[in-house]
């Protein structure tokens, strides 16, 4: 007997070596839009779920952005417990506003996910993002100017979340779904160029692939792998120097001084967020910067929601506004 298509097999083993470490009886969802990416992901849970001993279920996110959303996300269900994952929610969400349409629309879909994972005790969400996706994220970043942490694009995983497939271009998908007879639905937005990530996918990539060759996408998709390692190891030594300078928000600034820019910058930002200030621009970053590698006697810094940075003798005061203890809100990219 002939085994699975190459494609099938390939989704198969990424799936199987992103859940290795998670003891048998773990719960597992896969979050499911009806994409190739997503029902190719579904299916690969669902054929190595009994046999790994980690019961697989679905989500399915109604965003309701567009007609037919309900019947669409009803016949994704369907399809999802044809595979044998079980329960399978739908869960309806309003989409708000803020950051933009596709912010606002990731914001709401990891919230409801997060809900059922948390009422159904999974141990991960399964989520369907490709090299492909990466890829995108990279240069994405790379247009807005963001720092090593963006460029990092998604991590394979990140507490609840797992990516399986970033290392799964998303042509293999494609392949394995029609492989298994799956299929796919296309998400009209895919094709709409009022979003920076489609305008990306369909017009920047091409342009960089006709530029400098074939491969772009896994060139982008292994740099940002090599640039999370990067992230990871200063993100580690400032939250080491931040806890030798007391975890607080009043910092030695002859110490802070003495620690490299790309440290010191984590150091400011963390002490920043355990004093209750909102996430810190760029140019927050650099003035706060500035109290402690050029310091002339200058006033206090403004930080977001009136909080303040000034500098008082060798310590540096981080205090929050009016907003006193607002939370942090890390930003999480767009499923799929």
């Amino acid at each position: 007997m002939s085994g699975p298509a190459t494609e099938v097999a390939l989704v198969r083993a990424a799936v199987r070596r992103c859940v290795a470490d998670l003891p048998r009886g773990s719960h597992l969802l896969v979050a499911c839009s009806g994409g190739a990416d997503s029902l190719a992901l579904a299916a690969a849970a669902s054929f190595l779920a009994p046999r790994e001993g980690l019961p697989a279920g679905g989500v399915v996110v109604d965003h309701g952005l567009q007609p037919g959303s309900a019947e669409v996300a009803a016949s994704v269900r369907t399809q999802l417990l044809a595979l044998g994952l079980t329960p399978v929610r739908i869960v309806r969400v309003e989409v708000g506003r803020g950051g933009g349409p596709e912010a606002a629309a990731r914001d709401a879909r990891y919230a409801a996910l997060r809900f059922v994972a948390d009422d159904v005790g999974a141990a991960a969400v399964l989520l369907g993002h490709t090299l492909d996706d990466q890829a995108e994220s990279v240069l994405l970043g790379l247009g807005r100017g963001s720092g090593a942490r963006s460029l990092a694009g998604m991590a394979p995983v990140s507490g609840l979340w797992r990516r399986p497939l970033l290392g799964i271009p998303r042509e293999t998908t494609r392949a394995a779904c029609a492989a298994e007879g799956l299929p796919a639905w296309e998400d009209p937005h895919n094709a709409d160029d009022s979003f920076a990530r489609v305008r990306v996918r369909r017009d920047a990539l091409p342009a960089l692939e006709r530029a400098v060759g074939p491969g772009v996408a896994a060139a982008l998709a292994r740099s940002a792998r090599l640039l999370r390692a990067d992230a990871d190891a200063l993100d580690g030594w400032a939250e080491s120097a931040w806890r030798g300078l007391g975890a607080g928000a009043v910092l030695d600034a002859g110490e802070l001084a003495g620690l490299p820019r790309a440290v010191r910058s984590r150091v400011l930002r963390l002490a920043a967020t355990d004093a209750g200030v909102p996430p810190l621009a760029l140019e927050h970053v650099e003035e706060l910067d500035r109290l402690v590698t050029e310091w002339h006697g200058q006033g206090p810094v403004s930080l977001p929601a009136g909080a303040s940075g000034r500098r008082a003798g060798g310590a540096l005061l981080l205090t929050p506004g009016a907003v006193a203890g607002a939370a942090a809100v890390q930003d999480e990219p767009r499923g799929r």
